[in-house]
């Protein structure tokens, strides 16, 4: 009997379970047409106002940074839009499917000796110790060889191409261009500017694509830039993207041949590897701002490129002709900081004093010098030049490399206390 009361407990149960579910389901879905119609009410009624809101975002203002790229971006690189209608900056892609084929890779080969080994025996034929045999080598005629590679990029339709002059100073090797789509040509060293780090080469080409040159004293910190070149000497147009890290850099540059100062760099975390050197640093114009020519060791994205707005002056002239020609100041001198003003009783801490070298026979001012001819002399203060404070980051030099044989050079200068505006024109360095 008990069984059967259990039994029977048990169906109750199962009964009262479907009922509370059934009107769970019809509960739920009666509420969800309920929500529905309201729903459908209130956009029905409220549609206008949304397309009333809606409108303006298509035309708010484009992120910081692209309104101006919009301006200047050439007609090769798209720019897309979102259904909303915001724009956005240049693919990368495209950027470098435009100057890719203007970027080349330069190998470097030369003749090495090829060294046999030989054996003979130290004591003689008739040795009490026996055939010893000792091995020898010697020189068996030459073989060439890659030892190098670095990077480049066309800046005219017949062939000349700019590089570092650290890649291609070695007049006993042969340089031999590759362009992107795997042609080869034998290049030629047209000119070396070694105090730029610019290098000059000419290939036997026609109808070839070249870069655009940017203005790189509107860079920005934070700014994208990409980088293309020989990566490794090995990995050829391998392409890395980054930014302006830094500007007006100062470094020691050192490789197997020596070590070189250089200022006024651009620093990027764009990856620049050995055999990046001599290949561009573009901005998202696909512009030429700067060329690749240091890392930073033991370091992670530390890269430093010149700036093209430094160096445009020397490739026009070796262009020209054959050979960097540089302005002449005419002047030797000590940049003024704050311990040499307080040393020397200043009245400035900033510019440079015009004095002369070490020797008797280094004179602050050359004789027939333009500084000579515009009648400046030692212990002249030169504060500005071309209305730039010169300073510790716009030293003389830099100002210098911007400038043209015939140039005129505005300064101004402390001559006896009293500061004075003193033009002059500049001369070939001989």
């Amino acid at each position: 009997m008990s069984l059967f009361k259990k039994e029977l407990l048990k169906e109750g149960d199962n009964r009262s379970f479907l009922v509370g579910l059934l009107g769970g389901v019809c509960g739920s879905v009666m509420t969800f047409v309920l929500v529905f119609i309201v729903m459908h009410t209130m956009i029905s009624r409220f549609q206008p106002l949304f397309n009333s809101v809606s409108r303006p975002i298509s035309s708010l203002p484009m992120f910081a940074g692209t309104k101006e790229l919009s301006k200047n971006v050439s007609k090769n690189v798209k720019q897309s839009q979102d259904s909303a209608g915001f724009q956005h900056s240049p693919d990368v892609s495209d950027i470098v499917a435009k100057v890719n084929p203007a970027v080349v890779s330069i190998v470097i080969s030369k003749d090495v000796p090829v060294m046999e080994q030989y054996f003979v025996n130290p004591f003689g034929s008739n040795s009490p110790f026996g055939n010893v045999q000792i091995p020898q080598y010697r020189q068996h005629g030459t073989q060439s060889k890659e030892v190098g590679g670095g990077s480049g990029f066309i800046i005219s339709t017949d062939g000349y191409i700019v590089s570092n002059a650290h890649v291609v100073n070695d007049p006993n090797a042969k340089y031999t261009v590759f362009l992107n789509g795997g042609k080869k040509y034998d290049a030629q060293v047209t000119a070396l500017d070694d105090t730029l780090d610019i290098a000059l080469l000419k290939i036997d080409a026609k109808d070839l694509p070249y870069v655009e040159f940017g203005n790189s004293d509107q860079l920005k910190l934070g700014q994208s830039v990409i980088a293309i070149g020989n990566a490794l000497g090995e990995f050829r147009n391998t392409v890395s993207t980054g930014v302006v890290s830094g500007l007006a850099r100062s470094i020691t540059a050192q490789d197997g041949q020596g070590s070189e100062n250089l200022d006024n760099l651009i620093q990027t975390d764009a990856a620049i590897n050995p055999g990046n050197s001599g290949g561009p640093l573009l901005n998202l114009d696909g512009q030429v701002v700067g060329v690749d020519v240091a890392i930073a060791q033991g370091s992670e994205n530390v890269g430093f490129a010149l700036p093209i707005n430094m160096i445009k002056s020397s490739i026009e002239s070796m262009k020209t002709n054959g050979r960097s020609i540089h302005p002449f100041l005419g002047i030797r001198y000590i940049p003024i900081t704050a311990d040499l003003q307080k040393q020397n009783h200043l009245s400035v801490d900033y510019g440079i004093l015009v004095v002369r070298g070490e020797q008797q026979t280094d004179l602050a001012v050359v004789p027939g010098s333009p500084a000579n001819k515009a009648g400046i002399v030692e212990y002249d203060i030169i504060l500005e030049a071309d209305g730039k404070k010169i300073d510790a980051d716009h030293p003389l030099t830099t100002l210098m490399r911007q400038k043209k044989v015939g140039d005129q050079l505005k300064l101004k200068v402390v001559h006896g206390g009293v500061q004075k505006d003193v033009v002059v024109t500049l001369e070939e360095a001989k």
